[in-house]
């Protein structure tokens, strides 16, 4: 296969299978490859359909990013033309549904193959440079779809960045997104393609840093407070990368437009909502409303403040009340749990706005209704056989939620490498990342409720883990039980901001 030429598809096939190869051998080259991909990570003394459903998940969270290239280094670009690789890259690879990924399946790939990471920041760089200087939210091969809203290559590349990746040309992808943050482009007065497709990227982008909110009558996105909420925590991650690039200016610059996700909060109704250019809001709000939204309702967008928990939470009056508004997001009205999506009030565990959800409690020093509201959402969301997905799985994404909180951990905020616990499913995880860090974990049982952490063997008093365990590895092994300990990292809360 080759999407440059004929004589591309020859030359790869010709070097890859060779003329006596039976398709039986061929299958087994591809089972081989595959398990070479699984075996990154060890799992053991989990349930035979907890570790079916695990595999199967990372099966699926590795199919995207595709390779591009031939084996010549050569592929078809953004403007349908035939470049070739950098001196340094491996590969070129395409596909990147942005908006789903950059939440979960990024920080797997990222754990898993850094190598593949920093090669897929190349290419989504060369991909933008063929693009007019812009990068597109949704890249099927390498070209430009300009679905969904907000600027994820910005939070993603932030986080590889945190995480450690460094084989790409990090200063000039940095440069690259903050004049996307920051120069308006020829598109950003457009409003074709929109709701679903809106071509402009940072759509508006002058009246939104004038404003400091995307205005839902005339942003010529899909919604408004959708797009200031995306804008938010993609500024916050570069202004983490230039942070730790030692471009103090510049994360002084960026970082308080993290903050422009409060401009769009409705301290009237306690919700995020669509507002307009001259200030006032839209009329007919009610949680459920999707006006101003993007595949998702107030109820849920609200929640999607992962960069600021404890400023969310202090505009919910407290982190005890936003607890217990948390506890109505993942339960009715009786008190029973409602996590299987259907209802624009409750969470959907099909769709990537609020899958970040569940962990927010050990942000408000409530932890064990982290691990009991995952445990939850693993065991009845998810499974095997048909209905083993809650959803579209958006290129590995929903698989990758079901990996992290399998393995007892979750990505906190995109643009940092920290990693909110939950409880594993298993008692033992070895992830062995592409460039030798091993991470490891150890659980005395499977039971959903943690008791004690030690982190390389010292106690752990918090529910979350350093940036440290995911750049240089270490060991977490968890005391676990039955009921909640709810005395357990109530007060070393995680770091926002």
């Amino acid at each position: 296969m080759s999407y440059t030429s004929l004589g591309g598809a020859v030359a790869n096939r010709d070097a890859e299978i060779s003329a006596q190869a039976t398709p039986g051998e061929i299958a087994l080259q591809a089972r081989d490859a595959w398990n070479t991909e699984l075996k990154r990570i060890g799992v053991g003394g989990g349930t035979a359909a907890r570790t079916t459903a695990f595999y199967t998940s990372v099966y699926h969270s590795l199919m995207q990013p595709q390779t591009l290239s031939d084996l010549d280094g050569r592929y078809l670009g953004a403007d349908m033309q035939v470049h070739t690789i950098r001196a340094g890259q491996s590969a070129a690879y395409g596909t990147f549904s942005g908006w789903d990924q950059y939440r979960a399946q990024i920080q797997l790939l990222g754990l898993l193959r850094p190598d593949v990471a920093g090669d897929m920041a190349t290419s989504m760089m060369d991909f933008a440079a063929q693009n007019n200087g812009i990068w597109d939210r949704w890249l099927h091969l390498g070209a430009p779809t300009h679905v969904m809203t907000g600027d994820p290559a910005a939070p993603t590349l932030a986080t590889w960045y945190a995480m450690g990746v460094r084989n790409f040309a990090t200063g000039e992808a940095l440069d690259s997104l903050v004049r996307q943050a920051t120069v308006q482009n020829a598109d950003a007065l457009s409003d074709a393609g929109c709701p679903g497709q809106c071509t402009g990227q940072r759509p508006t982008l002058n009246t939104y840093l004038a404003l400091k909110y995307a205005a839902n009558d005339i942003c010529h996105c899909w919604g408004g407070a959708a797009e200031t909420l995306e804008n938010s925590l993609a500024d916050f991650s570069l202004a983490m990368w230039a942070q730790r690039a030692g471009r103090h200016d510049l994360y002084r610059q960026l970082l308080p437009r993290g903050d422009y996700w409060k401009n769009t909060f409705n301290t009237a109704v306690g919700y995020q909502a669509a507002r307009k250019a001259d200030g006032s809001w839209q009329t007919g709000f009610t949680p459920s409303t999707d006006a101003g939204f993007a595949q998702g309702s107030s109820a849920t967008y609200t929640w999607m403040v992962p960069q600021d928990v404890s400023g969310l939470a202090a505009l919910m009056g407290g982190r005890p009340a936003a607890a217990t508004r948390l506890d109505g997001f993942f339960h009715d009205e009786n008190g029973n749990w409602a996590v299987l999506g259907g209802n624009a009030l409750r969470y959907d565990p099909t769709n990537e706005p609020g899958i970040h959800a569940p962990w927010l409690y050990n942000g408000l020093g409530q932890p064990w209704k982290t691990q009991a509201t995952v445990r939850q959402v693993v065991d009845t969301a998810y499974g095997v056989g048909p209905s083993g997905l809650p959803g579209n799985d958006d290129l590995g994404t929903m698989s990758a939620w079901y990996v992290f909180a399998a393995m007892g951990f979750f990505p906190q905020v995109p643009g940092r490498a920290e990693m909110l616990l939950g409880s594993p499913v298993f008692t033992r995880v070895v992830l062995t990342r592409s460039n030798g860090v091993r991470l490891v974990v150890n659980a005395d049982t499977t039971e959903t409720y943690v008791q004690k952490v030690t982190l390389n063997g010292g106690t752990l008093g918090r529910s979350w883990l350093p940036e440290s365990f995911v750049q240089r590895g270490g060991t977490v092994s968890f005391t676990l039980g039955a009921t909640a300990n709810q005395s357990w990292a109530v007060k070393d809360l995680p770091v926002d901001h």
